[in-house]
C-alpha cells in the first residue's frame, strides 16, 4: 500500500477522530505547532462567554462562592486523574517558570539534598535562566551543565555517571523542545533516589500526549505549561506535582494569600497549607482557568494511552514520508527514531529552514498553509497532536515541503524575521 492510501486509511480507523471537530479548525490550513500553542475548542468559547457575561458581568463577587473558588480544586483533581498522584499532591496556577523557581528554592532550602543545580544541554533556556537566578544559594555558587555531543539524545551513560558522581538537585526536560527527546522516566528517577538526588521534570513539551504516571515512574516533582497539548490557551497556569513525601520538607519561597491555610481568616499570621496548596500565592486567575479546564476534560475523555499510540503511529508515519520523498532533498530528521524515546513532534533540519517555514505558512501559489514552527538555527518542528491532526495531513504537508525544495522556491523569500518563529 502507498503511503497516500495508508495515511487515509489510518485516518478512516483512527478512533480519536471525533475530536478534531470539537476545535475551531481551517480547512485551507494544517496546524503542527500544537507543541507551542494548542488549539482552541468550541467549548472553551461557551465558558468563558458565561464566566464573563454571567459570572463576572451579572453575579460579580458572589461568584467567588458560587462558582470560582472550588474552581481550582476541581481543575486540581482533573490533573491528578491524568497523572495519577494522589489528593493534595498537585496545583494548577501560576507560570512554568515562577513554580520551577519556587519548588528549586524550596528544595535548596530544605537541605534534603546536596545543594547542587545541575541540568543539561537539552534543556528549555528558560529553565536555566530560573536555574541561574538561584546559584548563589548553592554550594559553589553556580549551576552545572552537562553537555551532549549533539541536540538530537540525551547521552544516558553521562548524566547517570554524574548523578552518581555529583549528587544534587537536577533540572531535566522530560521532552526535549528541540529534537523531542524522551528522557526514560523510571530508569533515571531510580539511579537519583539510589544517589541521593532528586529531579525536578519539566513536562511542557510531554503533558498531554505522553503517559505521565507520578507513582509507576516515582516522580517527585514535576512542572508544566497547560497552553500546549492540553488547550489551555496563551499564558494558561503551569502545573505542579510533589510527592507527598517530600512535600511536608518543603517550603513556599513565595508567602502569598492563598498558600495560607485558612486565607479568609485573614490572619497577621501566616500558617502554611498542609498539602499542595501551601505552594499557591496570589488568587487564582479564574479566566485562565476555564479553559484548562476544557482542555483536561477532553484529553481525560480521550483517554491518555489512546493519545500516546496515536502520537507514535504519527510520528512514525510522519518519519517513513520523511525518508521517501525529503532526505534526497538535504532534510535530516533531528529526532530520535526510536519512538520509545521520542514525544509529539520531529524536528527536521534543512540549512534554508526558516526560509521553508516562511514558505509553509504563507500558503505560497495557493497551496495550503502549513503552521510548523522554527527553533535556530536550522530546524523545523512539526508538532503533531492527536487530537486534531490526522495522518493525510501529514502526508499534505510533505508533499508541500517536497514541492518547496524540489523547485528550490525558497530562494524567493527574503531572510526576515518576526518576533516568534
Amino acid at each position: 500500500m502507498d503511503l497516500k492510501k495508508q495515511g487515509l486509511n489510518k485516518d478512516i480507523n483512527d478512533s480519536l477522530k471525533s475530536f478534531k471537530s470539537k476545535f475551531i479548525n481551517n480547512d485551507n490550513e494544517i496546524y503542527l505547532d500544537g507543541n507551542s500553542l494548542g488549539k482552541l475548542p468550541h467549548k472553551t468559547i461557551v465558558d468563558l462567554e458565561n464566566v464573563i457575561k454571567k459570572q463576572w458581568g451579572e453575579n460579580l463577587i458572589s461568584s467567588w462562592n458560587d462558582h470560582w473558588l472550588e474552581l481550582n480544586n476541581l481543575i486540581n483533581h482533573k490533573m491528578s486523574l491524568l497523572i495519577n498522584s494522589d489528593k493534595g499532591e498537585v496545583m494548577v496556577g501560576d507560570s512554568t517558570s515562577v513554580n520551577l523557581y519556587k519548588i528549586i528554592h524550596a528544595l535548596l532550602e530544605s537541605n534534603e539534598f546536596n545543594k547542587a543545580l545541575i541540568s543539561d544541554s537539552l534543556n528549555f533556556p528558560s529553565d536555566l535562566y530560573v536555574l541561574d537566578g538561584l546559584k548563589n544559594l548553592t554550594t559553589k555558587n553556580k549551576i552545572k551543565i552537562i553537555e551532549y555531543k549533539d541536540d538530537i539524545k540525551c547521552d544516558l551513560n553521562l548524566l547517570k555517571k554524574n548523578i552518581k558522581t555529583d549528587p544534587g538537585i537536577y533540572c531535566l526536560s522530560l521532552v526535549s523542545y528541540k529534537s523531542s527527546y524522551l528522557y526514560p522516566l523510571n530508569e533515571l528517577n531510580k539511579v537519583a533516589e539510589e544517589n541521593g538526588s532528586v529531579i525536578v521534570w519539566d513536562c511542557s513539551h510531554a503533558i498531554g500526549v505522553t503517559e505521565i504516571d507520578v507513582k509507576k515512574s516515582n516522580i517527585k516533582i514535576a512542572i508544566g505549561c497547560t497552553y500546549k497539548f492540553l488547550n489551555g490557551g496563551p499564558g494558561s497556569p503551569s502545573f505542579l506535582y510533589v510527592s507527598s513525601d517530600i512535600l511536608e520538607k518543603l517550603s513556599n519561597p513565595v508567602r502569598g494569600w492563598f498558600g495560607h491555610i485558612n486565607p479568609f481568616d485573614f490572619s497577621n499570621e501566616y500558617v502554611p497549607s498542609g498539602n499542595i496548596n501551601k505552594f499557591s500565592a496570589g488568587t487564582p486567575s479564574i479566566l485562565s482557568l476555564v479553559p484548562v479546564n476544557n482542555g483536561l476534560d477532553m484529553t481525560l475523555a480521550a483517554g491518555i494511552k489512546n493519545i500516546r499510540k496515536k502520537s507514535v503511529d504519527l510520528g512514525n508515519y510522519l518519519i517513513e514520508l520523511i525518508k521517501n520523498e525529503l532526505s534526497q532533498h538535504g532534510v535530516v530528521v533531528a529526532s530520535p527514531m526510536n519512538s520509545d524515546f521520542r514525544g509529539s513532534h520531529i524536528t527536521i533540519q534543512h540549512e534554508e529552514a526558516w526560509r521553508i517555514c516562511k514558505l509553509l505558512i504563507s500558503g505560497y501559489k495557493k497551496r495550503k498553509k502549513v503552521i510548523p514552527d522554527f527553533r535556530p538555527h536550522n530546524n523545523i518542528r512539526l508538532g503533531f497532536a492527536p487530537l486534531y491532526v490526522g495522518f493525510f495531513d501529514l502526508f499534505e504537508t510533505v508533499m508541500i515541503l517536497k514541492s518547496i525544495l524540489e523547485n528550490k522556491e525558497y530562494l524567493s523569500v527574503d531572510q526576515s524575521k518576526k518576533t516568534v518563529t
